[in-house]
């Protein structure tokens, strides 16, 4: 016995932890280390995201009147080039790092560059100075050349070190501007990793959309064309997104014979608005955002403004020629069918992160809405004819709307009537009968329903708190599934059925959000339930009903400013572009419980405030099929096929820090 306890009393090498256990990363090291903290992972939408960074930069030089010609080459071994025909990156020394050059600097040192205090660029995609600094990170070669002063310079790097001194190859009479030529790193994104021909073919042909006038050369190698990937274009559209809505219209009819489209700068010199919008007849719905040249998948502020300029336009429009019911017009009418792009350019712009999915600059609502409420209203009333049709149209959606809304008021009516006494006791339902706005909370934990039932709003949000993690329905028999409490409590709240007795219209919440903790529990109790609703209630989940909150994993203060971040990368992100060096005091949620109701309705329960992650099936059965696999590898009862995953993907998974 004495045996035994000496020996496990003795330190193991893992239980060391003394100053030679703190590690400090220098230059790029903390790239290559956590990529996907700069580049959202290491998927093919990160390697894609390496070529949006380098000819961001150029079109940043074109926004800014410097260039007017940008062109774009791949070649053969996954390799890059963006050339554009600008000021070129200083080369002179820097006065801070004796020795170095202004390029050097830029291409080793994260957050160095010119588009921080506006003097070099007014407004600018690159904000964070990290760009292209990472791009030299990711990948084995870069080679920059500068045409500068009639003089053309050269330098070397790899995997964020300079492999060779900036030097002078000679006069360049005839040349201006920088060259980025570059290799992503195998290592790094796999070494079957290739860009997409077709992919960089139409990035390089939407930027030229964006800035009219600037003119994009592309060529790609012949070995990598395909029929709709030449080996040469040349883009160039004067008239912006006018043109590019008008291209992707085509022949179909619309509601109005012209779009709406325009073009405002804000006021004080705060940038501009760029709009191209379009009524079809049939369409599914096409929205792109930009700001200053950045695709914005997720949307965001400037989405907002564009929301509430059409919708009040319209609804001002409709009490003029005395259509009364235009005061029940939603932003949803107006939008339901439509195809537009948005476009702004604005002084120092605040992303999400990195990635800059979706823009969150406050102000950037408040400028859309106003640039293009003066310019809708006028395209309303100065044709009436065209204004007319536009109205009926949108009253006839709205009307269609109210009808599928009453209709599955009657039918929630009737279905909870029929249940009333038997709803599960422990769900805090809300006080509308309408499914349309409900939501049903999803909660871990009581501790986390007691916070989640004071932060919700009781008109539409209900709450249903569940014990621990629930049942993994993909390995467990259908009479397992039918006796266990929380899923049939699950199932009785949300009223619709499972399986092929699956009903939407008896489904008696609009959304459905799971919320749990920002952990590793957390995440595994999201995942059974993500895989109850995909056995269960897929058609639930194909329409578009499921959703998952992210609740925040840090609270980051310093003065008088807060701010939550998501995860550890999001909160190095916040830490190094908001609060720039400045002691940060920071604390770690450890459960949904711990934060009290105004910071659980602020971060992740408000619809103003809140981010969800909408999720979604396959439309195709090859990727239907495709899914069900994963499913049954990952959460089937067959372990050995778990087992087999994990070995297969251990190597791609990056070491994760453990809070112990």
């Amino acid at each position: 016995m004495s045996d035994l306890f000496s020996s496990s009393s003795k330190p193991t090498p893992s239980d060391s932890y003394d100053a030679s256990s703190i590690e400090v990363l220098e230059g790029l090291e903390p790239v290559r280390r956590r990529p996907g903290m700069y580049i959202g992972g290491t998927d093919a939408r990160a390697l894609h995201h390496l070529a949006a960074e380098v000819i961001d930069n150029a079109m940043d030089e074109a926004v800014a009147g410097h260039a007017s010609r940008i062109e774009v080459t791949l070649e053969p071994g996954n390799r890059l080039t963006v050339t554009d025909n600008g000021r070129g990156i200083p080369v002179e020394e820097h006065p801070r790092f004796p020795g170095k050059s202004a390029l050097e600097v830029i291409m080793t040192t994260l957050h160095s560059g010119g588009k921080f205090e506006g003097k070099a660029y007014s407004t600018s995609g690159g904000l964070h100075g990290v760009g292209v600094s990472v791009v030299n990170a990711l990948s084995t070669e870069t080679i920059i050349e500068v045409a500068r002063d009639k003089v053309l310079y050269r330098q070397a790097f790899a995997r964020g070190l300079a492999t060779s001194k900036l030097e002078t190859v000679g006069a360049a009479p005839n040349r201006r501007g920088t060259t980025v030529i570059f290799t992503p790193d195998p290592e790094i994104f796999g070494a079957d990793a290739r860009f997409s021909p077709d992919r960089l073919y139409k990035l390089a042909r939407s930027k030229a959309y964006l800035f009219a006038g600037v003119e994009i050369r592309w060529r790609c190698d012949p070995g990598l064309t395909s029929p709709d990937v030449p080996e040469t274009a040349t883009f160039q559209f004067p008239g912006g997104l006018a043109d590019h809505l008008r291209e992707q219209l085509g022949e179909r009819p619309a509601v109005t014979a012209e779009p709406f489209t325009g073009r405002q700068d804000f006021p004080d010199n705060q940038g501009s608005a760029e709009w191209a919008v379009a009524w079809p007849l049939y369409s599914d719905s096409s929205e792109s955002y930009y700001c200053n040249t950045i695709p914005t998948p997720d949307g965001g502020t400037h989405e907002a403004g564009l929301r509430a300029a059409l919708t009040k336009g319209i609804r001002a429009f409709g009490e003029l020629v005395g259509q009364k019911k235009s005061k029940d017009i939603t932003a949803d009418d107006v939008f339901n069918g439509i195809e537009l792009m948005l476009s702004v350019f604005i002084r120092n712009p605040h992303f999400q992160s990195q990635t800059k999915d979706r823009l969150t600059s406050l102000e950037a609502a408040r400028f859309v809405e106003a640039a293009v409420r003066d310019h809708f209203d006028h395209y309303l009333a100065d044709n009436m004819d065209r204004g007319r049709a536009l109205l009926g149209s949108i009253v006839e959606r709205m009307e269609e709307r109210l009808k599928r809304r009453a209709e599955r008021e009657v039918q929630r009516k009737t279905a909870t009537s029929a249940r009333k006494l038997r709803l599960p006791g422990k769900l805090t339902d809300c006080s509308q009968d309408a499914a349309e706005g409900a939501e049903l909370f999803i909660v871990e934990g009581d501790s986390a329903g007691g916070s989640a039932k004071q932060a919700r709003e009781r008109k539409t949000q209900a709450i249903l708190p569940i014990r621990g993690k629930i049942l993994n329905v993909a390995s467990a028999t259908q009479e397992k599934i039918r006796s266990n409490s929380e899923i049939a409590d699950l199932t009785l709240a949300l009223g619709c059925g499972i399986r092929d007795k699956f009903s939407e219209d008896a489904l008696r919440y609009e959304r459905i959000i799971i919320m749990t903790d920002a952990d590793v529990d957390g995440a595994h109790i999201a995942t059974l339930l993500m895989t109850f609703f995909f056995q269960e209630m897929p058609e639930l989940v194909r329409r578009g009903h499921l959703f998952l909150a992210q609740p925040p994993l840090y609270r980051l203060s310093s003065g008088a400013k807060t701010l939550y971040a998501r995860d550890d990368a999001h909160r190095a992100e916040l830490e190094a572009s908001e609060f720039k060096g400045k002691k940060v005091d920071v604390s770690r949620f450890k459960g949904l419980g711990e934060m009290n109701p105004s910071q659980l309705k602020e971060t992740t329960m408000s619809p103003a405030s809140r981010s969800l992650i909408k999720i979604t099936l396959p439309g195709e059965y090859e990727d239907r099929q495709a899914a069900r696999d994963i499913v049954e590898r990952l959460m089937g009862r067959d372990p050995a096929k778990r087992f087999e995953f994990i070995q297969n993907s251990a190597a791609a998974v990056d070491e994760q820090s453990i809070d112990v």
